[in-house]
């Protein structure tokens, strides 16, 4: 009796890799290199270019500390309005001082002015709004009113009574940037927290006995780290602008300090004759905005998740 053939099934082609025994195991792919912050910075054209900017701004600052072709406030009056030349790579003003020496020197300034205003800003800024986020009710209230009557004094208008009481001068300039960039931070910062507060994990230290320092401490402020860097970034552009035009009116630095503000202001009865003295210091103003800028574009392109995971 003839048996019919028994059906085998097809057989699949058995992928490279598989054994006899079974199919074969997915191979775990390797992460993509660079996928870390230094990795997506690199690819990051706006924050490259902020960065070499900025980098351009604290090189200049840190060379005058130690050295500039003349001393800044020295005056020839036989070599005023010089041109450019291998004596004064820029040329010199109308007392004769070496403007490459004054804008080197300048950098200092703005540096100066904008690390301790914005310094000012953030501690008592984000103070504020960590204060206000934990306590809720009238303290939040109080905070956040404080911060409105606050902004009704810009930066301008408080170093004219600073000025009017203490005299101008540099610190003048300092304090009132720094008391404009309070109310700044403390809303920021109050915005940000109030959201982290709602979180789960923060429910859950709560509900384990933790106290709003504590909280504050290990949960709020490491998740709006990022959102602080940033916003020093930019308000430290909003710092150097600021000294510039506080310089420019006479309520910033006072001579013999060099200043890009006071350059401008002793450039503008001489725009016909020498027009380059006032755009040499208004150059320097604009790169170092537009650096600070890009690169802080750039810091929350690169710190936000959501942003950071489309690169």
């Amino acid at each position: 009796m003839h048996n019919p053939p028994s059906k085998a099934p097809a057989a699949a082609a058995a992928p490279q890799g598989g054994g006899a025994s079974g199919p074969a195991r997915p191979v775990a792919r390797r992460p993509l290199a660079g996928t870390g912050f230094f990795g997506r910075a690199v690819r990051h054209p706006s924050f490259l270019a902020g960065a070499l900017l900025s980098a351009l701004l604290a090189l200049a600052a840190l060379v005058s500390l130690v050295w500039a072709p003349y001393p800044p406030a020295e005056i020839d009056i036989p070599n005023k309005l010089a041109a450019p030349s291998a004596a004064h790579w820029l040329g010199t003003d109308s007392l004769g001082r070496d403007i490459a020496s004054q804008l080197l020197v300048g950098a200092q300034n703005s540096i100066v002015v904008g690390v301790i205003a914005v310094g000012i800003g953030l501690a008592v800024g984000v103070l504020l709004g960590c204060l206000a986020a934990a306590r809720r009710g009238w303290v939040e209230e109080a905070v956040m009113r404080a911060s409105d009557f606050t902004f009704a004094f810009p930066a301008l208008l408080s170093a004219i009574m600073l000025g009017a009481i203490y005299g101008p001068g540099l610190l003048t300039g300092i304090v009132a940037i720094g008391i404009f960039n309070i109310p700044v931070f403390a809303r920021i910062t109050r915005g940000a927290a109030n959201a982290v507060w709602a979180r789960e994990f923060v429910l859950a230290s709560r509900a384990a006995g933790f106290g709003p320092l504590r909280i504050t401490l290990d949960h709020v402020l490491p998740n709006i780290a990022s959102m602080l860097i940033v916003q020093a970034t930019i308000s430290f552009a909003t710092a150097i602008l600021a000294e510039a035009a506080l310089s420019y009116l006479g309520l910033g630095t006072q001579p013999p300090q060099p200043s890009w503000g006071r350059m401008l202001n002793e450039a503008q009865t001489m725009l016909f004759q020498a027009p380059m003295l006032a755009v040499y210091p208004g150059v320097a103003i604009a790169l170092s905005v537009l650096g600070l800028n890009l690169m802080g574009d750039g810091l929350r392109d690169l710190l936000d998740p959501k942003l950071a995971r489309r690169r």
